[in-house]
């Protein structure tokens, strides 16, 4: 899905990619989308990117966790990031998806039950695109600051892999942080951008109800365990609704209710589970506790025992002014500001989040939809696929950002 598209306007800024960089980045791409590890599984992904940044002469370290990489460039008496100081972090997550790949392409995963439907191919392709343009401009004595890649494992598990990176060591001495996400609503060479909370909290719950149990017949001498489950589905979210903000956008949507067995026999146990999620951080840091007392309120009405194992996720990804503004700026340099378009917050979860906790940063949607198409793949699909082109755009976006 290549294509020859040039930019609006001549590139301000040196960096540019050859078209022998642009070939070569198509490859690479397509060579990860046809080999898709899981998270914590991607060595071939790990050694595949370790491989060619060594080729352009860098020092890439793979994380304590055995798969992963950072790498630098520059050195650190390099001009200070803004007001931050410390290297300028460029992030991309390299792991794949459990799910089949269903598209016709003859760079189709090669791997049963596995595939990048989300688009990591595609980040990882673009930081390694930026890593090898920012290596010959340092050579030249053209970089004007230090910066770090940064390839982080499994994004698509929960915590994240990005709280593990950080435990490993990668933010220390970065001052800001930059990322992108494929968006199949937004057009190759176009980025939307949003300061704020951009993605939404999300966390997983399962709860499992309990009580004695007994004859439909007599259900008043038992727990009324199918009654006591499906209040407890119902209410639970309704109870949340009016104990926060409603612009909080605190939600618990279930994926699983399992109960009982015979059409005559109450049973004695219930499992609901499903996902919290979260559009305000502040009141995602209240959740689980408000989670908690709204499922025993209910469960303790209709006699029901309740064991809760809430899994904390990740937090909004909160994309930090100063850091939304280089994002933009760094765009208009390449394309004009008409590239750069309002986008709304998603529901969706990000573990880019967890390097916000500690360095400001952003992060951008990154336009794989082909111009002119009125219909896209959506994300997390076996059929979905990108414009290739956004591999220059995303490139082009991060080298800009590094050296304005």
């Amino acid at each position: 899905m290549s294509r020859a598209v040039e930019a609006p306007h001549a590139p301000a800024l040196p960096g540019t990619l050859s078209e022998v960089l642009r070939a070569e980045l198509i490859a690479f791409r397509r060579d990860l989308h046809m080999h898709p590890e899981l998270g914590n599984q991607e060595f071939r992904t790990t050694a595949a990117i370790k491989d060619r940044l060594e080729q352009a002469g860098l020092r890439p370290r793979v994380l304590a966790t055995g798969t992963g990489l950072v790498c630098d460039i520059g050195s650190d008496g390099g001009t200070a990031d803004g007001t931050t100081g410390g290297r300028l972090a460029f992030r991309a997550d390299i792991d794949a998806l459990p799910i089949p790949d269903t598209k016709t392409v003859d760079y189709a995963s090669t791997v049963p039950g596995r595939a990048h439907a989300c688009g990591h191919d595609v980040h990882t392709t673009v930081v390694l695109g930026t890593g090898l343009v920012l290596a010959e401009l340092a050579r030249e004595g053209r970089l004007p600051r230090p910066v770090r890649l940064l390839f982080q494992p499994a994004e698509e598990l929960l915590p994240g892999g990005a709280a593990e990176a950080v435990a490993c060591g990668v933010l220390d001495g970065v001052g800001r942080i930059l990322a992108v996400h494929c968006d199949p609503r937004v057009d190759a060479g176009r980025i939307g951008l949003r300061t704020g909370a951009i993605t939404s909290a999300c966390d997983r719950l399962e709860i499992t109800l309990e009580g004695p149990g007994g004859h439909t017949a007599r259900p008043h001498l038992t727990t009324d365990m199918v009654t006591a489950a499906a209040r407890v589905a119902v209410d639970v979210p309704a109870l949340l609704g009016r104990r926060v903000d409603a612009r909080a956008g605190l939600a618990v949507t279930w994926g699983r209710l399992e109960t009982g067995h015979a059409c005559n026999v109450i049973p004695q146990r219930a499992v609901l589970a499903g996902t919290v999620r979260c559009l305000d951080i502040a009141a995602w840091r209240q959740a689980p506790d408000l989670v908690h007392a709204a499922i025993d309120e209910v469960a303790t009405l209709y006699g029901a025992k309740s064991q809760i194992d809430y899994v904390r996720g990740i937090p909004p990804v909160v994309n930090e002014p100063g850091s939304a503004q280089l994002l933009h700026d760094a765009m208009a340099a390449r394309r004009g500001a008409e590239a750069v378009e309002d986008t709304p917050q998603s529901l969706g979860g990000e573990d880019f989040s967890w390097y916000l906790e500690h360095v400001p940063g952003a992060m951008a949607r990154l336009g794989v939809r082909p111009p002119g198409e009125l219909s896209s793949l959506d994300l997390h699909r076996g059929d979905f696929d990108v414009d290739e082109y956004a591999i220059t755009a995303g490139v082009e976006l991060f080298t800009a950002a590094a050296l304005l």
